[in-house]
């Protein structure tokens, strides 16, 4: 046996000792706390999922925040603590990592509840030219309602001598997501402008369901063309847009270059961060300073 494929084996053997080690940790963890354990996939879902199964559950995210989950590959520790997980609350739209991760999921373990968040929404047209299939699904509030309901219906399915909890803490968290739909709706009316230049278009279910123009400096996922470039600045300046949002995800430099030549500056807002409606009130806000 060659060196090269002894240490092959060698690593192998320790990644499958990992797991196990991993495995074991979660379940005991697990039988301690006696909470659920409920996975999701990207950071809001976590608000969702404790909002609704509050001292019930135990939440864990696959795409930490400051991850991409276009790009992002999961760790074979992620992967082996899904054992513990009695259900998994997927975006449920075509977004890269659960096209890449969840039949592998689901695999890991066949016990646990996959509840689709996006089932019963509206989804943008494939075709549309305004927003193209958009899966960040979450960044408006009146989708948000939907998910959360989705949810809760999945955790009444996987522990249902505790309903009433469950549906009790429904209806407050959306209650909050109403008053956070209507102060959007309220803080958006007056505005000058109702488009705004964003680098990664993950804002367009916001924009639709508030009456707003999402312009996107990304197209369909890829560096823009120097033609993509002159048209957004072209546009830019014919409607005195001065602000160009950013992703903290992403590489900043090319919303900086249309910023610099707009005579604008660089906004961050985040579609990722954990803490749900205090991010979407701090977004709003920005939103609305900027097309004032």
């Amino acid at each position: 046996m060659t060196a090269h494929r002894c240490m092959s084996v060698a690593w192998a053997l320790m990644l499958l000792a990992g797991l196990a080690l991993s495995t074991l940790s979660c379940a005991g963890e697990q039988e301690q706390t006696g909470k659920i354990g409920v996975t999701v996939t990207v950071p809001p879902q976590a608000e969702f999922v404790e909002s609704v199964g509050g001292e019930m559950v135990e939440v864990a995210v696959m795409v930490p925040p400051g991850a991409d989950p276009h790009t992002y590959a999961a760790t074979p520790s992620q992967l082996a603590a899904l054992s513990r997980s009695r259900m998994y609350a997927k975006v449920g739209t075509p977004i890269e990592f659960e096209l890449t991760y969840m039949d592998k999921i689901a695999a890991v373990n066949e016990a646990m509840l996959v509840v689709d968040c996006s089932k019963g929404m509206e989804l943008d047209d494939p075709d549309s030219e305004a927003a193209g299939m958009e899966p960040h699904i979450w960044t408006s509030p009146l989708n948000a309602k939907v998910m959360v309901r989705n949810i809760c219906d999945g955790l009444v399915q996987v522990d249902p001598a505790n309903r009433v909890y469950y549906e009790q803490n429904r209806d407050n968290y959306l209650q909050r997501l109403d008053a956070l739909g209507s102060e959007t709706r309220d803080e958006l009316a007056g505005v000058r402008e109702r488009a705004f230049i964003v680098y990664h278009p993950a804002w367009g279910y916001l924009a639709r369901d508030y009456d707003l123009e999402q312009i996107s400096i990304e197209v369909e996922g890829k560096e823009p063309s120097a033609q993509d470039i002159s048209r957004i600045i072209e546009e830019a300046r014919a409607r005195s847009i001065r602000v160009v949002f950013a992703s903290p995800q992403f590489d900043p430099r090319m919303p900086q270059v249309v910023a610099h030549e707009i005579g604008g500056t660089v906004e961050f807002i985040d579609d990722l961060a954990p803490n749900y409606i205090d991010n979407m009130r701090a977004v709003v806000n920005k939103l609305a300073q900027a097309m004032k």
